[in-house]
């Protein structure tokens, strides 16, 4: 059955959304799609843990009438081309700069990488969410040069609270990159305009993603 003649969304940079954010797309939007989470492979002996969790599992009624779309599995080993990509961000200073802004400024997309409200494992520490999220955003990490190769070298030897720290920011990078070479690539393979939650996303990151897309995000706060 061919889909109705309207727009239809695909959600970043995570897999989730508010439910009042959730709402006010469905206002504008035929469908809203979500991918899965995405627990990305650095090495073949180091990844992250895949939550099973799906918006449709608060929303089972949306996915009974089509309007809530999920399942676009983006886990695994980073392909060559998601690779490549990623450190053509993590090279770019400006990029890595508007980053940066929206880490300091942007609370969802806090919760999102690192979920503060949790204490968090630092190489062999667990160090309070709050603090740890407060260490991240200092400005010595934005002048730090990463790409993907010292993120997957620091994912094995990450026994320090330093080299913990420095992984960590390193990964939210790669997770943050990654997430939006596979919007490019899912926007782009089923015509789907891309939404966030995140203003800083949208503001902050508009060239990288409306370049590679070809069009501007939308952005639709839960308020």
């Amino acid at each position: 059955m061919n889909r109705p003649r309207a727009p239809h969304a695909l959600f970043y940079p995570f897999h989730l959304c508010h439910s009042d954010t959730l709402e006010r797309l469905l206002t504008r939007f035929a469908t809203v799609h979500f991918r899965d989470f995405m627990a990305l492979q650095l090495t073949s002996m180091s990844g992250m843990t895949a939550f099973q969790d799906r918006m449709g599992m608060s929303f089972p009624d949306l996915i009974k009438s089509g309007r809530l779309v999920q399942g676009y599995d983006v886990s695994g080993p980073l392909p060559p081309a998601v690779a490549i990509a990623i450190d053509r961000d993590l090279y770019d200073p400006l990029w890595r700069a508007r980053f940066h802004t929206a880490l300091r400024q942007d609370r969802r997309l806090q919760r999102g990488l690192f979920e503060p409200s949790h204490s968090l494992r630092i190489g062999d520490s667990l160090v309070p969410g709050p603090a740890a999220l407060l260490r991240l955003m200092d400005d010595s990490f934005r002048q730090q040069a990463y790409d993907l190769g010292r993120v997957r070298a620091l994912s094995k030897s990450s026994v320090t609270l330093e080299e913990g720290y420095h992984f960590e920011y390193g990964l939210a990078l790669v997770k943050t990159s990654a997430s939006l070479v596979y919007t490019q690539t899912l926007a782009l393979a089923h015509q789907l305009q891309p939404v966030t939650d995140s203003p800083l996303i949208s503001r902050s990151m508009r060239n990288p993603v409306s370049e590679r897309i070809g069009k501007e995000p939308t952005t639709c706060s839960s308020g």
